[in-house]
């Protein structure tokens, strides 16, 4: 009986389902944590990869597509963010696969790497696999575009996602991400472990914004068990019992300047303290000049290359006056020319690039840099990544970050310091799960041999 019932609770569980296949070629370039990973999401089919700047995710990701490629004898789709595509396949050479960036829906290669705005040439039935790289872009898109993107990925029997750590307490994207996989849809995720005390169906899907749902009693460990059924996370090889050898980063080193705005609001003989957001928007409008020119002073140094990270466009107009040196990656730049400013930075042609979060702090590699300038926002995932292009490993210098705010913004200070921690909670649970002797679904040796905790035996 004590067995039968067992049974029962596993069945009744929701985790990923062992579709895959074991591994059929392994390039000798990859470290062993990386070989584990892939292993694991070969051997589920349908997996996410949660692995933090730098580790690898790009080698992993097309060794994952390379074996789909051999064991479908069909082609795998590569979808990333614009400009990370070309280093994509760049990546690929050096692991000994063949790959090539094509927009026009025909690759000639049985690896196409594309970018997700061009996702509408292409017919998923000609795939066997798909992978989204930074699949933590699918929340930026409109919900007809990601609606679209989960209507590609259901006609495709292997898939991958990678991208770093989801945003905190965001468990929305998590359901998303299940959603994406074939898994658990996003509302049922939210059926299942969380209550909406509200009581009304409306989600906050700004970055980092407080979620309405919470979980139900005694719903938490089974949801990060959920998880852990079908994602892996990694911040350090230790996190999956291995040497962190070389993975280890240099200095991180945040300086903040509180800089005092040169007028007033409008009507006021003094500042005011922002505190909705219309004001710290308004605050923030009204203090371009000094905050640039104070980003201008500390990116002086000509000997050193730099990443001047900037919201608005007269913030990206006024860096580019008061910093000679400085070139603009701007969205209304035709796809070609971001392409080319961006290759044109990595290969030390530009000193200062200046740059907003949504165009360039997804998937490229800028570890030849290490000074930023940065004008923080609510959105800590924005500046997580940010800081990520640089300070990731292969960075062998330590990485200076300048944090330029008024006081109104202080607030946004303090909001991010929050998410920091959440972020970093959020993450040790799934790791925690992952690697929980007494978790029902935790996978063996990376295959799928379930153990079942002592109390159900």
């Amino acid at each position: 009986m004590e067995t039968d019932y067992g049974k029962f609770l596993i069945g009744k569980s929701h985790t990923g389902k062992g579709a895959g296949f074991d591994p059929l070629w392994m390039p000798d370039k990859l470290f062993d944590f990386q070989r584990d990973l892939v292993q694991w999401a070969l051997s589920i089919g349908r997996a996410a990869i949660f692995a933090d700047c730098g580790m690898g995710k790009t080698a992993m990701q097309l060794t994952w597509a390379e074996n789909v490629v051999r064991h479908t004898n069909k082609p795998v789709i590569v979808l990333t963010p614009l400009a990370v595509g070309p280093q994509t396949v760049k990546e690929s050479a050096k692991f000994g696969i063949e790959s090539d960036f094509s927009k026009s829906g025909l690759g000639k290669t049985n690896i196409v790497v594309t970018n997700y705005e061009s996702l509408h040439n292409f017919d998923p039935a000609l795939f066997g696999g798909v992978v989204l790289d930074e699949s933590s872009i699918l929340k930026s898109f409109e919900g007809a575009y990601r609606n679209h993107i989960n209507e590609f990925m259901k006609h495709i029997p292997y898939r991958l996602l990678a991208t770093a750590t989801a945003a905190p307490n965001d468990y929305t994207e998590l359901g998303t991400s299940s959603e994406a996989l074939g898994g658990l849809g996003f509302m049922d995720m939210l059926n299942k472990f969380f209550k909406n005390d509200k009581n009304n169906s409306g989600l906050r899907r700004s970055y980092g914004e407080a979620p309405e749902f919470r979980f139900k009693g005694h719903a938490e460990l089974p949801f990060w068990r959920w998880v852990t059924s079908w994602a892996r996370a990694v911040r350090m090889p230790s996190d999956l019992g291995y040497d962190n050898g070389g993975f280890v980063l240099p200095p991180l080193r945040e300086h903040d300047h509180l800089i005092e705005a040169q007028s007033a609001q409008e009507g006021a003989l003094f500042n005011l303290a922002a505190i909705r957001l219309p004001e710290q928007r308004e605050e923030r409008k009204r203090t371009i000049k000094e905050r640039c020119e104070f980003a201008a002073d500390k990116l002086s140094d000509r000997t050193r290359t730099a990443l001047a990270w900037c919201d608005l466009n007269d913030e990206a107009k006024e860096l580019c006056r008061v910093i000679p040196d400085a070139v603009e990656v701007s969205g209304s730049d035709s796809d070609e020319s971001k392409i080319e400013k961006f290759n044109a930075f990595i290969e030390g042609q530009i000193r200062v690039l200046v740059t907003k979060p949504k165009i360039g702090a997804l998937g490229l590699n800028f570890q030849h840099c290490d000074h930023i300038s940065f004008f923080p926002s609510h959105s800590y995932e924005q500046y997580y990544q940010a800081i990520r292009r640089c300070w990731r490993f292969g960075q062998k210098n330590p990485v200076d970050v300048e944090l330029i705010y008024t006081e109104g913004q202080q607030r946004v200070m303090k909001n991010l310091q929050r998410k920091a921690k959440a972020a970093d909670e959020m993450f040790a649970r799934i790791v925690n799960e992952m690697n929980n002797s007494l978790a029902i679904h935790k996978v063996n040796k990376h295959t799928n041999q379930l153990e079942v905790p002592t109390w159900l035996s």
